[in-house]
């Protein structure tokens, strides 16, 4: 009984059983309460906790932007001919491996 309806605790009222429903809602809700909870899988084969998994590494950073890459910005920038919204730096290449729009 998991959707129990008014007519249906007028039926127990009077046929004597509401207290034993009661009494078994309550064992119910309890066992609930004291059953340990189920053993976690068992670890992949191979994996060392706290590791990146196998066949990853962990991000790369950001290499350091080339001399002069501010000044050549700056004058694109100035002159009109930059060609997007980024700086053409290889730092600022969508194709870093630490750049957010890496593929």
């Amino acid at each position: 009984m998991d959707d129990i309806q008014p007519a249906d605790i007028r039926a127990l009222r009077q046929q004597g059983d509401i207290g034993a429903y009661l009494r078994q809602q309550i064992a119910a809700g309890r066992a609930r309460k004291t059953t340990p909870p189920p053993d976690p899988s068992p670890p992949e084969p191979g994996h060392v906790p706290g590791t990146w998994p196998a066949g990853s590494q962990p991000p790369q950073p950001i290499p350091a932007p080339p001399p002069g890459a501010w000044d050549d910005a700056l004058h694109r920038y100035r002159t009109g001919t930059q060609t997007g919204t980024r700086c053409e730096c290889p730092a600022c290449a969508p194709r870093t491996g630490s750049h957010p729009d890496a593929a």
